[in-house]
């Protein structure tokens, strides 16, 4: 019974995560990875400073115990020099008490050169894990650069995916049924076919019809009366025109006729004119 309840817990969870992943805007997403990008290299530069400000600490520590290394060692040297005076002029009770002040700074000069090789390791290790912080902080600013530079080529992928997603949709919605109160494009096309070819062949019947005819001798007419106009106003101006009338009344006068005299040979003519004289 455990394990089903396990399968079917595991199951649900990544179910769930499944619809939310497909359900999740891929902007959103980047910008909580690059949060959280920022929240981690944030947690790394303070444990870096830290690191670095335990080193520092060390160095001023160490710095302090030498200091005083020295100190004691001159206090030592100068209670040896003093208990070496009075052993000198005779009072051995001063040199009693030099001797003993100069064996207690020497106690505590082997106490100071003791801590002393303990801070330099302290120093070195501190020292290394301070450098060790450093690079892992450059790195990872490196790092986080690099998913910067990142985030703005998928911010516009993201943007021409949500453009082609639209795009798809739209077209679409042109090729397929929308529904019953609004027409697809080829609906609209049909109809629109459907309506110039019925104006198309309207057009046509009252161009056949008598009134169509009508409106081409009206025409005829008005054409007749502008070309009258056309010859007054060359008249006027002097223009003559007389060898082109000519031409113009003879090839009327051969399409009024609808056809030509036929050239006839010179004997057929002789012949002819003979008979007519007769």
């Amino acid at each position: 019974m455990i394990k089903v309840l396990k399968r079917w817990w595991k199951y649900t969870v990544a179910r769930m995560s499944g619809s939310f992943d497909e359900r999740a805007d891929p902007k959103v997403q980047l910008e909580q990875a690059i949060t959280e990008a920022h929240e981690q290299h944030k947690r790394l530069t303070q444990q870096a400073a830290n690191v670095i400000a335990n080193q520092k600490q060390t160095e001023m520590r160490l710095n302090r115990v030498m200091e005083d290394l020295e100190k004691v060692s001159a206090n030592a040297r100068q209670a040896v020099m003093m208990a070496d005076q009075a052993t000198k002029s005779g009072d051995a009770a001063k040199a009693a008490e030099y001797t003993s002040a100069a064996e207690s700074f020497a106690n505590r000069m082997i106490t100071l050169e003791s801590e002393v090789e303990d801070l330099k390791a302290l120093h070195y290790q501190a020292a290394e894990a301070a450098d060790q912080a450093k690079s892992a902080v450059q790195q990872n600013s490196t790092a986080l650069q690099k998913k910067l530079s990142e985030r703005q080529a998928l911010l516009g992928k993201i943007d021409q995916a949500n453009m082609q997603e639209e795009m798809n949709s739209a077209m679409a919605q042109l090729s397929a049924t929308v529904g019953e109160d609004v027409p697809t494009l080829e609906e609209v096309r049909s109809k629109v076919e459907a309506r110039y070819a019925q104006a198309k062949g309207m057009s046509e019947l009252q161009g056949s019809s008598v009134e169509g005819r009508m409106l081409e001798v009206e025409q005829a007419a008005m054409n007749v009366e502008a070309q009258g106009r056309l010859a007054e106003i060359k008249a006027q101006l002097g223009i003559t025109v007389e060898e082109e009338s000519g031409e113009e009344q003879t090839a009327i006068a051969g399409e009024s006729t609808g056809s030509e005299i036929p050239d006839m040979p010179e004997g057929e003519t002789q012949t002819a004119t003979g008979e007519g004289t007769a």
